[in-house]
């Protein structure tokens, strides 16, 4: 397992200079600059923070400036907020994004699992077709359609929650609601069509069979092998509750990394786009590394199919 674990970690290094390669020359060859909205820059300024920010420089020197920081860990200045570093920003801008993805988390796993739990446990009945039909809606809806619905319900009707901002306990409520509906829906179908295939085999009929109640037979026996499927989808998964934060904190005004990435993308902020990204991209592969990781502890076979293979 930890040859496994070092051969993973030793692939994530050309998947993220392939990642920054692309994105630098796509950022660049688009259309316009960061300094193109300056209102009345004159043209000596304007060569002077181009020099500044060597992009001056041929489009090569540039990109091999940028990796010489980069293998040093510096993702450079910010062109749109020229007193603070990307490194900088994302510093203070992450933190936040992560709280709300941990409560976005939690929304799902607690929602998902234990709807997913109920209908598979009175399959074909009303207990399984409410949980599955709004689990059907929730992947439906959309997370910019289903946030501004739940500002205008709780917010604006009944006045129960702040629409916007971060300053508190209530303020987080409807954004991670908002962004762990949609993995709450998945999670849910996940688990129903996992455990009742898990509940049909022979040693959960011999569990029954010895006088175990139906708790322990469900919690201890049936959801370690009908969980699999979740674990497996919680690596994209948390890639996607970090990355969708994106729309989140836009709509709900939270000062996150994802509402930073977007106005870098507005300013042509050049170097913010490409820390964030690349920052995403290495939580992104961390990610899909634990959950291989967790798997392979879940399944003996995987384990022993990682032997044969080193």
């Amino acid at each position: 397992m930890t040859r496994f674990i070092m051969r993973r970690l030793a692939e994530i290094v050309p998947v993220l200079f392939v990642i920054v390669t692309l994105v630098f020359f796509m950022i660049r060859l688009a259309p316009g600059g960061p300094f193109d909205t300056e209102k009345s820059v004159p043209p000596e300024v304007l060569e002077n923070l181009e020099a500044y920010y060597h992009l001056d420089q041929p489009l090569y020197r540039q990109y091999l400036m940028y990796l010489g920081r980069l293998v040093h860990g510096d993702l450079g200045p910010s062109f749109k907020n020229s007193n603070f570093s990307v490194n900088e920003l994302i510093g203070l801008g992450f933190p936040v994004s992560l709280e709300l993805g941990l409560y976005a988390l939690a929304v799902a796993l607690v929602i998902g699992l234990a709807s997913g739990i109920s209908a598979s446990l009175k399959p074909n009945s009303a207990r399984d077709y409410v949980p599955m039909s709004l689990a059907m809606a929730g992947i439906c809806i959309p997370n910019f359609v289903l946030g501004p619905l739940l500002v205008l319900v709780f917010a604006l009707w009944l006045g129960w929650l702040p629409s916007s901002g971060w300053d508190g306990p209530l303020y987080k409520i409807l954004p991670a609601l908002t962004l762990g509906a949609a993995y709450a829906a998945y999670i849910a179908r996940l688990t129903r069509g996992s455990m009742l295939e898990v509940l049909s085999q022979d040693f959960i009929r011999t569990a029954r069979a010895k006088g175990l109640s139906e708790a322990r037979v469900v919690l201890r026996h049936a959801l370690r092998g009908g969980i699999q499927p979740v674990v497996s989808f919680l690596g994209p998964a948390a890639a996607g509750l970090l990355s969708g934060s994106f729309v989140i904190e836009t709509i709900f005004q939270i000062p996150g990394l994802g509402r930073l990435f977007v106005q870098a993308a507005f300013n042509r902020d050049y170097t913010m786009i490409l820390g964030t990204v690349l920052f995403y991209a290495s939580l992104i592969l961390v990610f899909n590394l634990a959950v291989d990781v967790i798997e392979a502890f879940l399944d003996p076979r995987i384990r022993e199919e990682h032997r044969n293979h080193a």
